[in-house]
């Protein structure tokens, strides 16, 4: 029979070795190696069969603890990582640097307030499914290591992800085990005693309730919301149930509860334990922006007092927003009346979830192009200020993909930018490189460079030694869960090679990650994993979404040609990937195989995982390979971007993929010294460690993220709060006035007034010298009617650059226009500006106009715009001379 509830009995500790508790309930331990050494001394085989403290504490015999708890040495060592601990948590680390050096204007954030749908720290705290997880994940490392004052915000999921396995044919099976909190390391949080209860009201005159689990990450503390209290209906118990599951209805209270609950759970926290109020709020994904309308909400209703147009600059100048997508199927979009339904309307048109605010001004701030869709990006950018992509080539796509929301600018002018995704090194970095390196994990890349060829090729083999073990083990299990007997498995205690080359690719079995484009041609693939003299071997693994049949047919499709009699030792697919698994891979794999259709990954991170650990990338340009590809720390798959047949696109990708294993990769890993080495290789894996292996450290991203975003907002918010928020009010103000009179707005002219020569009497190079200089800098002055504004609330500005054909301007230079202190007949005030064109070739101009004021971080904040009234015809005939530009290229 099935328990209907489990629950954890733990013998005491003894009162000697009550310190291994706090250090179990510190997920630090998950990137500490001596704090996992630790824990080995207590029972070695049952630490390698859990790697989890809290298990392994609650398992452990009595009377070896009892012994541990007399035995000096452990004692000993016990108490040196007690206070190791101690000091990683409680020493001033770089942010304290960073905020120290800061300017007199600038302001460092008090607090970070982190929101992400999952999170992956440890396998032992299962409620991630893939690379977002991961990714926030390694972004709490980081920020805990470099001593960011964050507090991470999720759900916690009583069935967390599924576990993956695999019917006799192939087929993907799902199941969910249950998450006990007990037994996981978290901490209830609670107020005198009791728990502490966030409360959101539902449609229905319903209450839905959560209480609040507390994960704690080095430094960081990780609030997780669960709604499975015994005060919640049924079906608002289940509302924490699963990550990613149920339908849209589903979808949406969880992502209710983590925006909304998760605010009062951050005020709830802060209130009883004195963690600082964050200043910044950062939104991981669309998942989290209903934070945003809670946030006005506090600021309308509370002691501020303050209206929603002032409440929103507010809100909008701390908050940021992190999209992972680069497709429009991959956002989180409702139905319209299913949101007002959850805002819960009253009489008057006030939400009842968000008392005090208008459901028609919250349901407009989902507004896209579909009337009866609300789309939770489009939410996350209106109330962000700031927002960025997760690769510099995301970035462009996310310009690209969500210009609508600001009509009137060049894609390159939207103000989304990026932060190229990193990985926690500690947590990725195998245990080989960190001993190599003396036991710092941070010291691997500079290590490397002093290591001999010998040195490198001998820890590459036995990382690539482990994972064969690893996967033989794991090919059996697989296969007696799959229902084959022992017998029938005799073949998996020898596959795979450990001298063989190994490639690996894990990631989920989404349509255009295109797990199946290495079997388009099934022959080829077949005569290069056989080669007698030159064998190649590949790591497969990866889970479909739950829903997703034609992710699991993917599946299907690669388990059966692993099948193959004659190919099963050389190919397999490994079930349930997880980051235990994971790890493995990245280590033990030489080269990391990625083919996505480009530019459909966002950034992709398994194979920054793989090079940390010496893995050389065969990748599609896509996501952070687009940028971080070098030539010497892997190969770029050519994509056929151009060719709009998906067929013959994956034709084509194929056949690119297969040329370079056969005529680069393969030849160069069996290229060998008299000593067996293959000398060129090794050089490339020293390269990657040492050289990409700092770049694509969680560590830099973190970085990059505090100084590029979470500065500036933090800036932002204490300029807008100040003087009882003043300059908060002065902002909605100026909106107020641009919404009435923006469309009085005019560019009705544009006028040149002649060119200025920088040379007089210099000769034109090529005619010979008998011509004269042409002018280099044209004035033109814009004839702009401003309505109600006035010149300092408005930039004005000429842009010039060459032209198309059809007349559009490409990579514009903008030149500040200014108010000359005159107006024309009609009214209108002129601006003016010399513009220097610094190109050779057709050239055109134009003015624009957008609003200014010292609380947007963009001109091009707001998506307001106003060109030359009517067509470039309109505007007069165009320049046909030519123009000598001193130095243009």
């Amino acid at each position: 029979m099935k328990a209907f509830r489990r629950f954890t009995v733990r013998v005491p500790l003894p009162t000697e070795l009550a310190d291994l508790s706090r250090l179990a309930h510190n997920l630090r331990w998950a990137w500490h190696q001596p704090t996992q050494d630790l824990f080995a001394i207590l029972d070695p085989d049952l630490w390698s069969q859990t790697g989890d403290p809290l298990r392994l504490l609650a398992e452990i015999d009595p009377a070896r603890l009892a012994q541990l708890a007399a035995d000096r040495d452990f004692l000993d060592r016990l108490a040196a990582v007690r206070d190791d601990l101690a000091r990683y948590t409680g020493e001033p680390r770089w942010f304290a640097d960073y905020a120290s050096g800061l300017s007199s204007e600038q302001v460092a954030p008090q607090a970070i307030a982190y929101f992400s749908m999952e999170f992956g720290i440890s396998e032992v705290l299962p409620i991630y499914s893939g690379g977002l997880g991961i990714l926030a994940g390694d972004h709490l490392k980081a920020a805990s290591d470099l001593g960011l004052p964050l507090i991470g915000v999720g759900l916690f999921y009583r069935s967390g992800y599924f576990h993956q396995s695999l019917s006799r044919d192939g087929w993907q099976i799902e199941r969910y085990p249950v998450n006990d909190p007990t037994s996981l390391p978290l901490t209830l949080l609670t107020d005198d005693g009791d728990p502490v209860v966030v409360s959101i009201a539902m449609p229905g005159e319903r209450t839905l309730r959560a209480q609040v689990w507390v994960a704690t990450v080095g430094r960081i503390p990780l609030l997780l919301l669960d709604a499975d209290v015994p005060a919640n209906v049924e079906e608002l118990r289940g509302v924490t149930d699963r990550l990613y599951g149920g339908d849209q209805d589903h979808r949406i209270k969880q992502e209710i509860l983590l925006g909304i609950g998760g605010v009062r759970a951050v005020r709830e926290y802060v209130r009883i334990t004195g963690h600082p109020e964050p200043s910044v709020f950062h939104m991981n994904e669309g998942h989290a922006g209903f934070l945003g309308v809670e946030r006005i909400r506090e600021l309308s209703s509370g002691p501020a007092g303050l209206d929603f147009d002032t409440a929103e600059a507010v809100v909008r100048a701390s908050n940021i927003f992190t999209t992972h997508t680069p497709v429009p199927a991959g956002i989180d979009r409702f139905p319209r009346d299913m949101v007002r339904h959850y805002l819960d309307g009253d009489g008057t048109g006030t939400s009842r979830l968000l008392p005090g605010l208008s459901v028609a001004t919250v349901v407009d701030l989902g507004d896209e192009g579909d009337p009866g869709v609300f789309n939770m990006a489009h939410m996350g950018f209106r109330l962000g200020q700031r927002s960025n992509g997760v690769s510099r080539l995301h970035g462009a796509v996310s310009r690209e993909m969500f210009a609508d929301l600001w009509p009137g600018f060049d894609s390159d002018e939207v103000p989304i930018g990026s932060v190229t995704n990193g990985v926690h090194g500690p947590t990725w970095t195998a245990r080989r490189w960190q001993e190599a390196a003396g036991g710092d994990e941070e010291a691997v890349a500079r290590a490397v460079t002093s290591l001999s060829s010998d040195e490198i090729w001998r820890l590459r083999s036995d990382m690539r030694a482990h994972l064969v073990d690893e996967v033989r083990r794991r090919t059996h299990a697989s296969g007696r869960d799959r229902g084959f007997s022992d017998a029938e498995l005799g073949w998996t205690a020898d596959i795979f090679d450990p001298a063989a080359l190994t490639i690996g690719f894990a990631r989920r079995a989404a349509t255009y990650k295109r797990l199946t484009l290495m079997l388009r041609d099934p022959e080829r693939m077949r005569r290069i994993l056989t080669d007698p003299d030159r064998p190649v071997q590949l790591v497969i693994a990866g889970k479909a979404h739950p829903a997703d049949d034609g992710g699991k047919s993917l599946i299907q499709q690669v388990v059966r040609f692993t099948e193959d009699p004659e190919l099963r030792e050389r190919i397999v697919f490994l079930p349930d990937y997880d980051i235990s698994m994971a790890r493995d891979i990245y280590a033990g794999c030489d080269v990391w195989l990625n083919n996505p259709v480009r530019p459909m990954e966002a950034c992709g991170t398994s194979g920054m995982k793989s090079a940390m650990n010496g893995g050389l990338n065969l990748s599609i340009l896509d996501g952070w390979w687009d940028e971080m590809a070098d030539g010497e720390n892997g190969w770029a798959i050519p994509s056929a971007e151009g060719v709009t047949d998906d067929h013959r696109r994956d034709d084509l990708e194929a056949e690119a993929l297969y040329e370079l294993l056969e005529e680069s990769v393969i030849p160069l890993f069996y290229n060998r010294s008299a000593d067996g080495v293959p000398e060129r290789w090794v050089e490339m894996v020293r390269h990657t460690v040492s050289r990409l292996g700092p770049d694509v450290q969680a560590s830099r991203m973190v970085r990059e993220y505090t100084t590029a975003l979470y500065g500036p907002a933090a800036t932002q918010y204490a300029s807008i709060c100040a003087d009882a928020y003043a300059p908060a009010r002065d902002l909605a103000s100026y909106r107020q006035l641009l919404d009435r009179g923006w469309t009085a707005v005019q560019i009705a002219g544009l006028d040149e007034s002649g060119w200025t020569e920088t040379a007089a009497d210099s000769p034109v190079s090529g005619t010979g010298g008998d011509d004269r200089a042409r002018p280099a800098s044209l004035t033109l002055t814009a004839h702009v009617a401003l309505g109600e504004l006035t010149p300092d609330e408005v930039a004005v500005q000429a842009l010039v650059g060459r032209v198309t054909d059809d007349g559009e301007i490409r990579e514009p230079i903008a030149v500040a226009m200014s108010p000359t202190g005159a107006v024309d007949p009609s009214g209108r005030t002129l601006f003016a500006a010399a513009v220097t064109p610094t190109r050779s070739g057709r050239h055109g101009y134009t003015a624009r106009v957008l609003p200014r004021h010292p609380q947007l971080s963009d001109d091009a904040e707001l998506g307001l715009v106003r060109y030359p009234v009517g067509t470039a015809d309109d505007a007069g005939p165009s320049r046909t001379e030519t123009v000598l530009v001193p130095g243009a290229s």
